[in-house]
This record gives structure tokens, sequence and C-alpha cells, in this order.
């Protein structure tokens, strides 16, 4: 399955990165928006780069879900698309991002 990396702009006009599955699923994307294309398309890559090497906390959510975050160097670089019904549902949505981000198309 390959994923996909999309950068583009969201409705407020600044730019963020978005991760797909191959079915084009949301599956993670960077939780922030950013100023310029540029920067977003760098934080992208360098998630890309570190998604393997990132730490992914799962926690529940308000509303009785489960999500999961992914930190490197003490910063959230990538949040779900989703939350989850289950603690174990969101783990493995985590641990797929883990093995498919670097290798994703993009961005």
């Amino acid at each position: 399955m390959v994923h996909h990396f999309e950068v583009k702009a969201d409705k407020g006009g600044h730019y963020s990165w978005w991760l797909n599955a191959a079915n084009g699923q949301l599956v993670a994307w960077a939780g922030e928006s950013f100023a310029s294309k540029g920067n977003a398309e760098r934080a992208a890559e360098a998630f890309k780069v570190g998604a393997a090497a990132a730490d992914y906390e799962l926690y529940e959510n308000k509303g009785g879900h489960w999500s999961w975050r992914a930190h490197r160097g003490g910063h959230i670089v990538a949040v779900p698309g989703e939350s989850f019904a289950s603690k174990s549902n969101a783990q493995r949505a985590a641990d797929a991002v883990k093995e498919h981000a670097g290798g994703a198309d993009g961005p």
C-alpha cells in the first residue's frame, strides 16, 4: 500500500500537509498550519524522514474515543485524521503511519 503526502492551502489560506493511504483515506496530518507552502513541505519531509523514529502517544479524548500523536524533539509533529473507538484501533493506526510514512510518495 503506497501512502501519499499532500501539501495544500487550508480554508484559512495557510498551508499544511496531509498523509493519505492508497485508498485516499486521511491517516495523518501536521496538526497545524504553516505560513508558506515551503514551510509545510519541509515539515512533511521532516515527518516522512523521521516517522519511524518518532514517539507515538496514545490518549483518550474528552468524548471517550482514542487518538494518537507523534512527537519528535518535544514537539507534536503529526496527529491522526480521525479518532478511534478503542485503544487497540488507535495503536494499529499509529503503527501503520509509523511503518508507511517513510515510503510515502511526495511531498
